[in-house]
């Protein structure tokens, strides 16, 4: 059975990493931090609720904007 992604808090790392499994962790952080920082749409968005670029926690709000942006991981 496949798990269904939850919208919950996640650090940014432990996000990151269901966004690029194969990846190291620094990786999957970076290749996120570029994602976010390359769509300027999303990246407004998420400064609008509060989001900071450094941040290591992301609120269940931030998570659902960053998955409207970009899909499920």
């Amino acid at each position: 059975m496949e798990e269904i992604f939850k919208i919950k808090s996640y650090g940014w790392q432990e996000l990151a990493i269901l966004y690029a499994p194969g990846v190291t962790p620094r990786s999957a952080t970076r290749r996120l931090s570029l994602w976010v920082m390359n769509n300027s749409d999303l990246a407004e968005n998420l400064k609008k609720k509060g989001w900071m670029k450094g941040q290591h926690l992301l609120t269940p709000v931030q998570v659902k904007i960053i998955v409207d942006y970009l899909g499920e991981p």
